[in-house]
């Protein structure tokens, strides 16, 4: 029978068994074990690999390639007399990593006609803006879309309005195939932040608006309709899927 193990990369495995639990509580005599990595080489002790005298398995510092297939046999007796028998046990070992994140912005503008050069140079604009806004932190805004539509106010006709969809994450994430181990790649400090700049910056800008006695410019941020959500990501190789693994929903 098979047994899904998750192993956190870089670090140890579980102790990993070569016998039932009820075989665990038995008396064995002559016990023999077994283990074949996924490429079917037996293992034996060395750097990364611990087998204990009773045939547990612990895997050190566990790395993405040595993800794969594990199986052990165990030929043992149950009294001196009985012919042996012979236990074969797999286990699928996954090497995970804790999602990644980042955040998702949604913000309306009152435009120009759509089909004005002006709200490209705007867009561009805005998103130099905010990109410079956050460099210092290593982060990077990222427009994910840009939409302008024709919107029916209250009372009010028709009007121009824009509609961003911007990401802000971490530079050094999820740009290369391998999670970053270091304590340097923790971010959440300085995507929090990047959250609190890029909110401050808006923030401002309907403060701007509301005080100011000329009338309003063309194109203008529209209080009220920054709109922000956490998302969860993994790197690449790397996937969430909890039907897969229940025992690890939020792993990747």
């Amino acid at each position: 029978f098979s047994v899904k193990v998750y192993v956190k990369l870089n670090e140890n495995s579980p102790r990993i068994l070569c016998v039932t639990n009820r075989l665990r509580n038995s008396e064995l005599i002559d016990p023999v074990s077994q283990w074949r990595g996924p490429s079917g080489n037996i293992l034996s002790e060395n750097s990364s690999v611990k087998i204990s005298p009773t045939g547990t398995l612990v895997l050190r510092h566990f790395t993405a390639d040595q993800s794969g297939v594990y199986t052990c046999s165990l030929v043992y007796k149950l009294t001196a007399e009985e012919p042996a028998k012979k236990l074969v046990m797999k286990y699928f070992i996954y090497a995970y990593s804790d999602p990644n994140y980042y955040y998702e912005f949604t913000v309306q503008y009152h435009a120009a006609p759509c089909n004005s050069i002006y709200n490209i140079s705007f867009e561009k604009t805005l998103l130099q803006l905010l990109s410079k806004l956050v460099a210092e932190l290593s982060c990077e805004v990222t427009l994910i879309k840009s939409e302008c539509h024709h919107v029916k106010m209250q009372r009010a006709g028709l009007q121009n309005e824009i509609f961003f969809t911007f990401s802000v994450a971490s530079l050094d994430q999820g740009k290369s195939n391998t999670p970053c181990q270091q304590s340097t790649c923790d971010t959440s400090e300085r995507l929090s932040k990047a959250r609190i700049l890029i909110e401050n910056f808006f923030k401002h800008q309907a403060e701007i608006t509301r005080k100011s006695s000329d009338p309003l410019p063309e194109i203008y941020y529209i209080e009220g309709t920054l709109q922000m959500v956490w998302i969860d990501r993994c790197y690449p190789g790397y996937g969430m899927n909890p039907v897969s693994h229940p025992d690890c929903p939020d792993c990747c």
